[in-house]
């Protein structure tokens, strides 16, 4: 689903910079098609401690880490960053993930995490967000975290929204299918608390609440508006037949349409009375890994 610009987008005036911490730039050269040369600036950095050194000489607006090294050590770096360089964007690449990790990077706000092998349509949208979204770091704020259970709020705006998405998807360690199903239903109605409680106001916050057990994944979102008739939008819907879909990536792109098709991919969709507050629940076939 092809997304409209972000109400805080802005229009690209100026060349940006990269720095891809790659100690043979021949062994990035995927990651740096990415970024198209007359926009961007690419440079590289053989090491975390190297990144860290330039960065402390020079403003990258993004920066991004090495996929042979832990998201423990990136946290590291993430957080020394933040001392010299308050509002650089770093993507965290990792071919590990050590529990914690997801919501580490979140507290000290990382851009973004990745964990190999990388869809590179989602990376190459992240990227697309550093050229437009000026204002980011503060789209996302973790209130307490841990593996099991994290608090978050969560800006009303689109590129935020892709973001948060990517965070969700590196921290639910459990089968991909369920994954998958999980993913769309949760994006659905953080998408749908956005437009209809938080009218896309960058503003405004939506809270999400997401809790797992070794059987059990529950996600809470609360939008910042007054509610609405959630039945009025339902009867709506079961007047119109519902498209058949092969899985999540296949929904076809009908207004109003996701808490339907969100129901189809979640155990449970509970709604307060004001239909400001939902709980999302999928019970896993498995226990959960370390859960």
């Amino acid at each position: 689903m092809a997304r409209q610009p972000s109400p805080t987008s802005t229009k690209i005036t100026t060349m940006k910079k990269v720095l891809l911490i790659e100690p043979e730039a021949d062994n990035a050269a995927a990651l740096t098609s990415l970024f198209d040369s007359p926009l961007w600036e690419v440079s590289y950095a053989q090491d975390n401690e190297a990144a860290l050194k330039r960065a402390t000489e020079e403003a990258f607006d993004l920066i991004v880490t090495n996929a042979g090294t832990t998201a423990t050590e990136d946290v590291v770096l993430l957080r020394r960053l933040r001392s010299v360089r308050p509002h650089s964007r770093l993507i965290i690449l990792t071919r590990q993930r050590m529990p914690g990790d997801v919501v580490n990077a979140l507290r000290y706000h990382a851009f973004s995490y990745f964990t190999v092998p990388v869809v590179r349509e989602d990376l190459r949208q992240l990227v697309e967000d550093v050229m437009h979204e000026p204002a980011w770091d503060d789209g996302i704020e973790l209130l307490q975290g841990t593996a099991e259970y994290a608090v978050l709020a969560v800006r009303c705006d689109l590129g935020t929204l892709d973001r948060l998405m990517q965070f969700a998807r590196a921290g639910l360690d459990f089968p991909e299918a369920e994954k998958e199903e999980v993913a769309f239903a949760f994006r659905e109605i953080v998408l749908n608390a956005m437009e209809h409680g938080g009218k896309f106001d960058p503003s405004k916050f939506v809270e999400v609440c997401y809790l797992r057990s070794k059987r059990q994944v529950t996600c809470r979102v609360k939008d910042p508006g007054e509610g609405f008739s959630l039945e009025e939008v339902l009867d709506a819907e079961k007047r119109k037949p519902l498209p058949e879909v092969e899985g999540p990536g296949d929904e076809p792109q009908l207004e109003g349409i996701g808490i339907m098709l969100a129901r189809h991919y979640v155990d449970e969709l509970i709604y307060n009375e004001n239909a400001n507050e939902v709980f999302l629940i999928k019970w896993l076939d498995k226990p959960v890994a370390g859960g």
